[in-house]
């Protein structure tokens, strides 16, 4: 979508919804700049496997590495669609600037489907780090440090978007950048999404539980009572 001075405004602005199940993985076959200058954003050509794009129409939404973003052109003789993308967005994700790199791929849900992840809403959070990915026995060990604006809605077994992938967090440690979770990948995770080309330092696109969301709202609307200030009293 253009505004009026030409530049490219945010995209998907309806509310479609992600399960965190990738689809497949694509490549970023071309970026081509929508204007002179750093205020306009970026054309993204995007690779897709044979057949990927069998069901979808121009104006669907697709996921890329776990930010919702609009089909704007279709190409499915080349196996590739465009999608716009604004400055603002691509400052507050990652993975998105390098022609050639890997990238994760999910279609909007439909009513039909299994909900196999958790509810995403493909709108990044936040950016975080990894620290550590290595293999541990027949799993990897992956370690993101989230910032701290993020920190207090990472909980231990509760879910987390990395790079558009639903994963369940396995401990959680409070570090001076934020907090530090640690995710156990199985092989299939590594083999079939592009998680398994990260390395240290690499930074991911993170989006939280939208249960989270709605917890951290009330407790600011003082609709619930934290754990600290919960008494017989209360209950009563």
């Amino acid at each position: 979508m253009r505004a009026s001075d030409g530049r490219t405004q945010d995209v998907c602005e309806n509310a479609r919804m992600f399960t965190g199940i990738i689809t497949g993985v694509g490549r970023i076959a071309a970026i081509h700049d929508l204007g002179t200058s750093s205020s306009y954003g970026k054309r993204l050509s995007i690779a897709v496997p044979d057949g990927y794009l069998d069901d979808v129409g121009l104006g669907d939404s697709i996921a890329l590495n776990g930010a919702c973003m609009t089909v704007t052109t279709l190409a499915p003789e080349r196996q590739q669609f465009t999608i716009d993308i604004s400055a603002e967005s691509l400052d507050k994700t990652a993975g998105l600037t390098d022609e050639g790199s890997r990238i994760n791929l999910e279609k909007a849900l439909r009513a039909s489907d299994r909900l196999g992840g958790h509810i995403v809403s493909g709108h990044v959070d936040g950016i975080g780090r990894v620290s550590f990915f290595e293999p541990v026995g027949e799993s990897w060990e992956l370690r993101i440090v989230a910032p701290q604006a993020l920190a207090r809605f990472l909980a231990y077994k509760g879910s987390i978007t990395i790079n558009g992938v639903s994963l369940t967090v396995n401990s959680v440690k409070d570090v001076a950048e934020g907090a530090e979770v640690s995710i156990n990948l199985i092989p299939h995770t590594v083999e079939n999404t592009s998680l398994g080309s990260l390395q240290a330092g690499s930074k991911v696109n993170l989006e939280i539980d939208t249960v989270a969301r709605y917890v951290e709202r009330m407790l600011q609307a003082g609709v619930l009572v934290p754990p600290s200030t919960y008494s017989k009293d209360t209950a009563e």
